[in-house]
């Protein structure tokens, strides 16, 4: 129900019921005015797109918070969506009614955002933002989102470089005894860091030279360590052994026991291992003592057995499955640089059949005679 009504010389109050009950009205100088607005009102109301006037009040940190707990987000990801937001959007955006944030706002703080941070984790952050907004738009809070039109710093993907063996070698010599077995470990089998510190001596298996990833080992703020499922259902996997990486890791565990879980690298208390206090005391010094430049990580052992991988021949599915990668097309998004192109396959194809001196004495499209 809608109408206008007359309240005096040049004062025209246009009212209507909304969704619920309450009465939501306006005063215009002019009666066509009014009756614009009043029918604005009922095309919304017709299309489904009401927002009412008073919904986008909420702070964007308030219904931040509360879309955060209805996420069906595994640990790692809940307590990097916790701290993104805390620390690079809540002080800019978390007190700001959602009606009132523009667009130039968010391309403001994007600008501000991207002196401080890498465009890869801007970019992150930004999607964090861009979906609250755009839940708030399914909840009928405001009528459309800012992040609209949002240009983004561009992310400039440098092509992997595998480590080379030299490299690898010097590296897993650098290491403490109690640790170079783990370089070892994900240089052959291509594990990342959590699934190389989640490992236990259950999953492996030396009679069949195989190794089992069905796990891996998460550190989150003010928690003890757990184990908890892989990455990605994909990421559960079995790796076949490499005889180096099977003798490495036997004579590990002969001369260091198992964790007290069966974890088959433990600190020197006998721990599970934590990330920050390995690149402290371990990894980094290490990489110093090889003389390796770049800083390279953990993970550029496992790029460096992708590398192996490819190098002998592996095919894209074959890596993806080694790998744990959800689909092929990561898989080459990382690594298709690495595999040999169209061009050297051409010249290795005619090279095999005409470069050999047999071919040379013969002619090369059947007889020379017509």
């Amino acid at each position: 129900m809608a109408h206008i009504q007359k309240r005096g010389p040049g004062r025209w109050r246009a009212r209507y019921r909304a969704p619920g009950g309450s009465e939501r009205s306006r005063t215009f100088a002019r009666r066509v005015d009014a009756e614009r607005w009043l029918d604005s009102v009922r095309g919304d109301l017709v299309r489904g797109t009401y927002v009412h006037p008073e919904a986008g009040r909420r702070t964007f940190g308030e219904y931040a918070r509360g879309w955060q707990a209805a996420q069906v987000h595994r640990p790692t990801t809940a307590a990097q969506v916790e701290a993104n937001l805390r620390n690079h959007v809540f002080p800019f955006f978390g007190e700001r009614a959602l009606a009132d944030v523009r667009a130039s706002e968010i391309q403001a703080w994007i600008k501000t955002r991207s002196e401080a941070l890498s465009p890869g984790t801007v970019t992150t952050i930004y999607r964090y933002v861009a979906t609250i907004f755009r839940a708030a738009v399914a909840d009928r809070l405001i009528a459309a989102s800012p992040c609209i039109g949002i240009k983004l710093p561009k992310l400039a993907r440098q092509p992997v470089e595998p480590l080379a063996v030299e490299d690898v070698e010097a590296l897993a010599a650098a290491m403490p005894d109690r640790y170079r077995a783990l370089v070892v470990l994900a240089a052959g089998t291509g594990l990342r860091q959590g699934e190389a510190f989640g490992l236990t001596v259950e999953h492996v298996d030396f009679l069949r030279r195989s190794l089992h990833v069905q796990q891996q080992l998460v550190l989150l703020p003010r928690r003890p360590p757990y184990l908890a499922p892989p990455k990605t259902a994909a990421s559960v996997r079995t790796v076949p052994f490499p005889a180096v990486v099977v003798d490495t890791l036997a004579a590990h565990l002969a001369s260091f026991a198992a964790g007290p879980e069966g974890f088959v690298f433990t600190n020197e208390a006998g721990e599970p291992i934590r990330r920050q206090r390995f690149s402290d005391q371990a990894w980094r010094p290490a990489v110093a003592r090889a003389g390796l430049e770049g800083s390279p990580t953990f993970h550029d052992l496992r790029h460096f057995y992708a590398s192996l991988l490819i190098r002998h021949g592996e095919s894209v599915k074959v890596v993806q499955a080694r790998l744990g990668h959800a689909s092929a097309s990561e898989t080459l998004d990382t690594y298709s640089h690495l595999w040999p192109d169209a061009e050297d396959r051409t010249r290795l194809a005619v090279d095999s059949v005409l470069g050999t001196p047999a071919a040379s004495t013969r002619p090369v499209f059947g007889s020379s005679t017509l």
